[in-house]
């Protein structure tokens, strides 16, 4: 009887370790699918004269 318990629990592991590797792969596709915007210019940000962080960049003063 013993050996049939363990293969059952073997069994009931990998049945585990699977619905977590699916789970996790249904995780890494949505991200996928709900990917903002990953180009250079929206990760960009500048500061201004007054130290506050801003989305634009600064304007060239000319001299």
């Amino acid at each position: 009887m013993a050996k049939s318990q363990a293969t059952f629990m073997k069994k009931q592991l990998e049945k585990n370790r699977q619905k977590k590797k699916e789970d996790k792969e249904q995780r890494k596709q949505e991200r996928k699918q709900n990917a903002g915007g990953g180009d250079l210019e929206n990760m960009l940000a500048y500061v201004n004269e007054f130290g506050e962080i801003v989305s634009t960049p600064p304007e060239k003063k000319q001299a």
